[in-house]
């Protein structure tokens, strides 16, 4: 797909950065999730307005999208995005098993508007006991015993 060409689901997915900016619902950023040429999700940045810091265009559209189709994984599909996801946002992706993801703008264009969230990529990047939350594991004996339950379940879902 070529970078210069017009793209209706790109389209799509900055008409509702624009949306989202203009309303005051949330920052600039919207992401539709397509299947088979269709949209089956949208999502608009809506973090201020809800009080919700995962609410973010690409994990909204990515819930629509699972809703639409009944399922957890979205294999089969794509997301178009005004802007390259976010960490918290590309775990949902991987998650979601997505095939491929568009994007408008880069992290770096974001940066320069004041939306950086190279920290996150830095701090997931380095060992735990770095990080600047401090995280620390609790309770030895008792920690593995719902995955030690889980993988003795006949009936798991399996993901």
């Amino acid at each position: 797909m070529s970078d210069s060409l017009l793209n209706p689901f790109m389209e799509s997915a900055i008409a509702l950065s624009i949306k989202a900016l203009r309303s005051g619902r949330g920052g600039p950023y919207g992401a539709v999730v397509v299947r088979d040429g269709e949209i089956i999700g949208r999502g608009m940045n809506e973090v201020t307005s809800l009080n919700d810091p995962t609410a973010h265009a690409e994990m909204t559209a990515i819930r629509q999208a699972c809703d639409h189709i009944g399922d957890w994984s979205l294999e089969g599909c794509e997301l178009y995005t005004s802007c390259e996801p976010c960490p918290m946002c590309m775990g949902a992706v991987y998650w979601a098993r997505l095939d491929r993801v568009y994007y408008g703008n880069t992290k770096e264009v974001a940066a320069r508007f004041g939306f950086n969230s190279q920290i996150f990529y830095d701090e997931l990047a380095l060992p735990r006991d770095q990080r600047q939350i401090p995280m620390e594991p609790l309770m030895a004996d008792e920690r593995s015993r719902f995955l030690n339950e889980w993988e003795t379940q006949a009936d798991k879902a399996e993901y």
